[in-house]
């Protein structure tokens, strides 16, 4: 294999699926990034057998062929050499090793066997739709904090995908849990989309995926199984595995009769949120708000570093109520809320809150209290 390529394609490419690559792989293979070069086209594939990538770059190929090469150091040779020049590769099945050329710089790395390279078999996927990148960056975004970290319960561990229908529309709903809060988002269901099986696309398959969007403007095309799920836009194929569980009945933890209302200026309460938990103890991170006619009052105490309180205008007319939060979880549905206000639906002390943004009925948030 011999060919020619731009520096800046080629770390475009490589800062893509290295990321896919675990630092510590027990199975050496997984280390490696697939290279096959032919017409004009170098095939990029990295996996970590769950999580599957493949990307080309325009290249200049004298001759064809297809190796394997360590990920991270290829990424690292890229990105430190000078911008805008030429990187030359060539592979010599005699040594088994790579030869990388650019100026006066030369690097040989090891070479692992093609034939070890594992394939993800993706298999027929019937469902495929096609969604605006905008939309799917939306609704990444808007529930991606609220993924559980917690490995004991697994089916928490991802964005839950599925087709639904809110006030006799159908739409694409994206929901995340860990418990303590719940994000739950949708658009309008693209064509193709109706009969798709509910998924559970795992945290590392969505952390990658947003970082690819980030650079496309064009639609994303989505093709689905019941155990598999493909992501494709520009050059770029997505392939990952999904969670193999069932996604709890999360229409039961939205209360639906929540009737103490208040509005209030969202960005205004976000930064005072923060102010005051300052004083938060970093293990509770609790802050306590207290609701009257016309206003909130937020507070925070600990044993070593005091109090904090702050009192904001705020549009509710019921009876006075105490409520306790995670000052964190709070910051975070705040920060997803786009507009100017944000209603908080409650009951009492002891219930889950909602909230939503005035002006966007599409994104709802579910926030458990806790005991301050």
């Amino acid at each position: 294999m011999k060919l020619t390529i731009e520096r800046s394609d080629l770390l475009k490419t490589l800062n893509h699926v290295q990321s896919v690559v675990e630092r510590r792989n027990t199975i050496p293979i997984l280390s490696n990034v697939r290279l096959e070069a032919k017409a004009g086209v170098l095939r990029l594939n990295a996996t970590d057998m769950d999580l599957e990538i493949a990307e080309t770059a325009p290249v200049g190929v004298t001759s064809p062929g297809v190796i394997t090469a360590p990920a991270h150091t290829l990424f690292d040779i890229a990105r430190k050499l000078p911008e805008g020049s030429q990187v030359e590769m060539s592979y010599d099945g005699e040594t088994g090793q790579l030869a990388l050329n650019s100026g006066r710089s030369r690097f040989t790395l090891s070479c692992l066997p093609v034939e070890d390279f594992p394939v993800m078999a993706s298999g027929e996927m019937p469902h495929t739709f096609t969604l605006a990148a905008g939309e799917l960056r939306g609704l990444i975004d808007r529930t991606k904090f609220a993924i559980s970290t917690e490995e004991t319960r697994f089916y928490l561990n991802g964005i839950y995908l599925h087709a639904a229908v809110s006030e006799g529309v159908d739409v694409l709903r994206a929901v995340a849990t860990d418990g303590h809060r719940l994000a739950r988002v949708e658009v309008p269901l693209p064509s193709g989309a109706a009969g798709m099986p509910g998924v559970i696309v795992p945290r590392k398959a969505v952390q990658e995926l947003r970082k690819l969007i980030d650079e496309t403007g064009m639609d994303v095309q989505i093709s689905l199984s019941p155990s598999k799920i493909r992501f494709a836009f520009d050059d770029v194929t997505l392939t990952s595995k999904l969670i193999d569980g069932t996604f709890p009945d999360y229409e039961r933890v939205i209360p639906q009769d929540n009737n103490q209302i208040m509005e209030v200026d969202r960005k205004i309460l976000a930064e005072a949120v923060d102010r005051v938990s300052a004083i938060s103890t970093e293990k509770s991170r609790a802050i306590k708000m207290r609701v009257e006619k016309g206003s909130v009052e937020l507070s925070a105490s600990s044993p070593d570093s005091g109090s904090a309180v702050e009192t904001l205008e705020a549009a509710y007319q019921g009876g006075m109520l105490e409520i306790g939060f995670n000052s964190r979880y709070l910051l975070d549905i705040l920060q997803q809320i786009e507009g100017d206000a944000a209603r908080f639906a409650m009951a009492d002390s002891a219930s889950p809150t909602v909230v939503r943004e005035v002006a966007d009925a599409s994104a709802v948030y579910v926030l458990m209290p806790m005991r301050v």
